[in-house]
């Protein structure tokens, strides 16, 4: 595929920098409200996203604008140091020819980073909603395919009826405002999603970078303690969504599953943000995680808020 540096007639492309997060978050809530109904995007999490140390803003970020009005973001970067190439892409309705030339800029930079890497392709991948503002059969003709499925489910919450739930015989839980605590969620993490569709091995402080480790609110990560066992369980949430608190993940090691541990956890979050005076919490999951997490979810009343999709593309560089 050629690749056109120029954009569009009407439209012009710049790098990001790090002052422009306030009108990227609100061009993704923008997005937020006509794909899922709600503004669910914070300033924070695009700065994290734009300070990411994988991300070189200068090369792999582009904004679109539409004379002074921006009307597309995309990113991408680079945790595989391999063929993976993570991508955002991010345009308003309407604008097909703005979207399809940030595409010429994301897939040319990506096919330069995995050849960097000394690889022979680049495999990006990207999140979508499942009705997304992107154009899908415009998508499909570039070689994007969906290859995986994930559902948002939520939860209301109730302070009177979501209470903190007694713990199961021998099982202990304990914050992680320790270090060394960091250090092990981290590690029982790494250990239980090893299997997991798309995961690949961070180090302690490549996970922090990934999590935004220097704003998170460490009281609001556990580890459970299983007596006999050792540290089997591990529930990572953040508060700082604006419409629902959140379970960033929920990992259990094989050696401690089939006792309860995801069910005491995920009821730990309900009581814990209910008190918190939260009405609503979400998560997000693989439907073909053949762990059984999805149908645990939905066992604990918990429903689908919306779908998201990975698409794929395979570009040799």
């Amino acid at each position: 595929m050629t690749t056109s540096s120029i954009p569009p007639s009407g439209l012009t492309v710049r790098a990001a920098t790090l002052d422009d997060a306030d009108a990227v978050c609100a061009l993704l809530n923008e997005i937020d409200l006509l794909e899922i109904g709600r503004a669910d995007t914070e300033p924070a999490e695009v700065l994290a996203d734009l300070k990411h140390p994988e991300v070189d803003l200068e090369r792999d970020s582009w904004l679109l604008f539409e004379g002074e009005r921006l009307i597309g973001y995309a990113r991408l970067w680079d945790e595989s140091h391999g063929e993976r190439i993570d991508v955002d892409h991010y345009v308003l309705p309407g604008r097909l020819d703005g979207a399809l030339h940030l595409f010429d800029l994301v897939e040319a930079r990506a096919a330069e980073r995995a050849a960097g890497n000394g690889v022979a392709r680049a495999v990006l991948h990207m999140y979508l909603n499942t009705a997304p503002t992107m154009d899908l059969p415009a998508l499909r003709t570039r070689g994007w395919m969906p290859v995986r499925r994930y559902h948002v489910l939520a939860r209301p919450l109730d302070a009177a009826a979501d209470r903190a739930p007694e713990a199961p015989a021998g099982v202990t839980l304990r914050d992680c405002r320790d270090e060394g605590d960091r250090r092990r969620a981290h590690a029982l993490l790494q250990e239980s999603f090893a299997e997991h569709f798309d995961f690949r091995p961070r180090t302690y402080r490549q996970w922090l970078d990934d999590i935004d480790g220097e704003r998170a609110d460490w009281s609001l990560v556990w580890i459970a303690h299983v007596e006999g066992v050792g540290d089997a369980a591990v529930l990572r949430t953040h508060d700082d969504r604006p419409s629902m608190g959140w379970i960033g993940n929920i990992g259990v090691l094989d050696k401690a599953r089939g006792q309860g541990l995801g069910s005491h956890l995920l009821r730990h979050a309900f009581g814990h943000y209910a008190a918190l005076g939260r009405d609503r919490i979400g998560l997000g999951v693989d439907t073909d995680n053949s762990s059984g997490a999805l149908a645990l979810y939905e066992r604990h009343g918990m429903a689908l808020d919306h779908a998201v999709d990975t698409w794929e593309l395979i570009r040799p560089v």
